[in-house]
């Protein structure tokens, strides 16, 4: 099977926004177009995870990303499922493949503020951290301990003001960056448990 790569160029500037996209809604979207105005990134790859480990008994990959295709609008907007092309699960594992094959690509990792609490438990959350720098966006169900959690503490010195944030896609990691943007109260989970589509 021919595998499917984006393409990226050396000097540019990419968020990368992981998931299972089951399904995918407004509140992806969110995360994605406010980093990519503050940031000023180049494009938004959203990686279409194979399967999450952290979550069990997704929906297909194939209509997972329809989902994520029919959400994400906009030629900045990538959806990608190069996660089973490069035949990595863990995120460490996928932003050490992208920073291989993409020499001189400047990736920052972005997530939703409600992944922040529980994002040491994910395999070599510090590693992570310190293989590229990370846009963390304001979700509705983060709060204040979210931005109280393992990882904003352990890495509170290595935090960009906001009015900094277009600094953190090329500042060398561990570097990070909070937004406060407006909330978008959407989620995959209370869409999966009301049988609804975004």
């Amino acid at each position: 099977m021919k595998r499917n790569y984006p393409l990226a160029y050396p000097g540019q500037k990419i968020g990368l926004l992981g998931g299972s996209f089951d399904p995918a809604h407004a509140g992806h979207l969110h995360v994605a177009e406010t980093a990519r105005a503050l940031l000023g990134l180049d494009f938004v790859w959203w990686l279409v995870s194979p399967q999450n480990p952290l979550k069990k008994n997704s929906s297909p990959l194939s209509s997972r990303l329809k989902s994520a295709k029919s959400v994400a609008r906009g030629s900045r907007m990538v959806v990608t499922t190069i996660e089973s092309d490069l035949k990595t699960q863990y995120t460490l594992d996928t932003l050490k493949a992208l920073k291989l094959r993409y020499k001189g690509v400047n990736f920052v990792w972005l997530m939703g503020g409600d992944n922040l609490g529980g994002f040491e438990h994910w395999r070599g959350w510090k590693e992570i951290v310190n293989e590229v720098p990370i846009c963390v966006v304001s979700r509705p169900t983060a709060g204040p301990k979210a931005r109280l959690g393992r990882m904003a503490r352990h890495f509170a010195g290595k935090r960009l003001p906001l009015s900094k944030a277009k600094l953190v896609a090329t500042d060398p990691p561990p570097t990070w960056v909070y937004i406060p943007a407006r909330f978008n109260p959407l989620s995959s989970t209370a869409l999966r448990a009301h049988g609804k589509k975004a």
